[in-house]
């Protein structure tokens, strides 16, 4: 019975996956002639951006056998603007290929991807690509692997002629000195001198590659073909296959959405158990088509089941992360979120109506654009990761969707924290409480990554649910704009008072809403008191800070060292390499640009910068704000201007 894997390849952009995967697929027989990147001519770059560009934007999936194991591949982008597209594959992968170039080695995103890999636990081989380069290293570059990323590597190949045309690798013995130290077994032959057998030495690896507790180093070039074929087989051989019951209750996700031909949306999922069938339920949705991709292809079929990746027609609610069945969890954020954002502006101003439904179908495909809409100035902002990423979207809008755009000057995105404890509370019928609803709130800081946290002060059946409901739905959204404009991050409210008037008639039987609590009042009053026990808290902003790393020539230090002050970067430590400096420190995400903008100038082309979101830290000096987007409760009197405008009702008077 064939075995499933769901593969994914991952690197820093440039190192050569996708030319890898190009490869995998000709070796396998699945294509009779290998795209080129340059060209633009390869199966997983499927979008025009993509062909012209030379790089990937989205991930894509396609498919190969290796004996009895059925290979799903997800292709994934290297440059870490899209690093989003990275996160959502992560979830759905039993195994990963990380390709690292024999010519540059480790570099800052296969770092980022390494780290990730390792703290989820994924199985993963490692295929140090391009050894025809000039420059390609070998020896160099597993000792910069082991130093890097990790230090449990079992070489599987040995490289000839490194660096040329004619470089090709051949089958390495598995090193008993390898595996020995975790095995007593082996390391009591190891000692003694007895010789252990190739296949037990291959069983111990498997185990130990399955567990990722050793990962297997392979050479090869993926524009010659040389080691793609030991590659091949050591993923079919070394990599678990996927787990999972047909017959369990269903669990999966949903980890990409596309629009099909007559913009329909199409669902990439996951299975890990049970089975989806055409014509299945899910909440208001009905599978109307399922195809699974299997062998080569992606074949239209009845069902999809455990282990396997199918795209699936009618989910027209499907978002990317969500869950498949009650059993499935929810998605984890694995990579730190985007710290910067940008206003989108159409051309021409009668095109906003169309920008809107554009950017909208976008952040179904991309959640982390996270679209923030300011109805007061008719504006769209858009959450990025870098300028790449704005290009790419100007792109995509102006090709998909026939849209010309620009955009204001990127900013960074911060938080707000809460610095002590604040409470307030409104109170039904007492001036000057215009609704129908008692709320008192008490907001408190929590740990750095706990989140929002919503309880109960009162108790449960003090009111109808709805009425709590309104409460507890109507506190994240308030809080996504602090007392600054910025998301406040890491808090605890906590509702202290409730109180509502029971539902009242006139005598003929009709209800009288001007003497009856409603849900309304309690969404509406919720903002006003949240923000005032805010106030009486206090909030500080905090800006996001990048951890940095840079590689420059020990000539040019006192030259770089300045300029990083002037950055506001902070040097943690400084070592020397030779000729070379490695200066860590971190560096104000707002001012990564600049310095990456800077080195090349200051180093004669020869710095490495490597750069990666660390933490949030407090802002020295006046705090930064951003305009507010909603109606603004930490003005009572224009809030409630802006309540009655919305609803068309005066708050009535308590």
């Amino acid at each position: 019975m064939a075995r499933t894997l769901n593969l994914g390849i991952l690197a820093h952009v440039d190192a050569g996956k996708t030319s890898l995967t190009e490869r995998l697929l000709y070796s396998a027989g699945v294509i009779d002639e290998i795209g080129s990147v340059d060209a633009g001519s390869t199966r997983t770059d499927t979008l025009e951006l993509e062909r012209r560009r030379g790089i990937t934007i989205r991930s894509a999936v396609v498919s190969f056998t290796v004996g009895d194991v059925v290979v799903n591949l997800i292709d994934t982008p290297g440059h870490p603007d899209f690093i989003a597209e990275v996160e959502r594959v992560l979830g759905v992968l039993d195994g990963a290929v990380l390709v690292v170039s024999a010519v540059e080695g480790v570099q800052a995103q296969t770092r980022v991807l390494w780290r990730t890999l390792h703290r989820l636990g994924i199985p993963t081989l490692i295929f140090v690509n391009k050894i025809d380069r000039t420059g390609a290293r070998d020896t160099g570059v597993l000792a910069e692997i082991a130093e890097r990323l990790t230090a449990h590597l079992v070489p599987l190949s040995t490289v000839h002629r490194a660096g040329t045309r004619d470089a090709r690798v051949t089958p390495r013995a598995i090193p008993v000195e390898a595996l020995a130290e975790h095995d007593d077994g082996l390391l009591a032959a190891y000692v003694d001198g007895a010789g252990v057998p190739q296949h037990r030495l291959r069983d111990v690896l498997r185990d130990r590659t399955a567990r990722a507790r050793t990962h297997p180093v392979l050479f090869g070039s993926a524009i010659t073909g040389a080691g793609v074929d030991d590659l091949r087989v050591a993923v079919a051989d070394l990599l678990p296959a996927a787990a999972g019951d047909p017959a369990a209750p269903l669990r999966g996700t949903v980890f990409k959405v596309e629009r099909g031909p007559a913009g329909e949306k199409v669902a990439y999922v996951r299975l890990f158990d049970g089975t989806l069938r055409v014509r299945d339920r899910l909440g208001d949705d009905r599978v109307t088509a399922v195809a699974v991709f299997g062998d080569g292809a992606l074949r239209p079929g009845p069902q999809v089941t455990a282990g396997r990746i199918a795209t699936v027609r009618g989910l027209a609610g499907a978002r990317v992360g969500d869950p498949l069945g009650p059993a499935a969890g929810g998605h984890r954020r694995q990579f730190a979120p985007p710290s910067l954002e940008t206003v989108v502006l159409p051309r021409r101003r009668a095109d906003a109506g169309r920008l809107h439904a554009a950017l909208t179908q976008l952040a179904e495909q991309d959640p982390l654009i996270a679209l923030r809409q300011d109805d007061l100035r008719h504006e769209v902002s858009v959450s990025l990761y870098g300028e790449v990423q704005k290009e790419v979207l100007q792109a995509t809008l102006a090709e998909e969707y026939g849209l010309a755009v620009r955009f204001r000057e990127t900013t960074t995105i911060c938080v707000e924290r809460v610095t002590g404890t604040g409470e307030a509370a409104e109170i039904i019928g007492v001036a000057p409480n215009p609704f129908l609803a008692t709320v008192g709130l008490r907001v408190a800081p929590a740990p750095p990554g706990t989140g929002l946290r919503f309880t109960l002060g009162v108790e449960l059946g003090a009111m109808p649910s709805a009425f709590f409901t309104a409460v507890e739905e109507t506190v994240p959204r308030v809080l996504r704009e602090g007392l600054h404009g910025w998301q406040v991050a890491d808090c605890t409210v906590t509702m202290t008072r409730s109180g509502y008037w029971a539902r009242q008639s006139h005598a003929h039987g009709t209800f009288d809403k001007s003497m009856s609590s409603t849900a309304g009042d309690f969404r509406h009053l919720t903002p006003l008191v949240l923000m005032d026990a805010l106030r009486r808290a206090g909030t500080r902003v905090h800006e996001p800070i990048h951890a940095v790393r840079l590689e420059v020539p020990a000539a040019a230090l006192p030259a770089v060292l300045p300029v990083l002050a002037r950055l506001r970067g902070v040097p943690l430590a400084t070592t020397v390499h030779g000729s070379v400096c490695v200066v860590e420190g971190e560096v104000p995400a707002a001012r990564v640009h600049d310095l990456q903008q800077r080195l090349p100038a200051l180093t004669r082309g020869e710095g490495v910068l490597e750069s990666a979101f660390d933490r949030y830290a407090p802002v020295s000096g006046p705090a930064p704000s951003r305009p507010r987007t909603d109606h603004n409760p930490l003005d009572r009197k224009e809030y409630l201007l802006r309540v009655v405008r919305r609803t068309g009702s005066a708050p009535r008077p308590g």
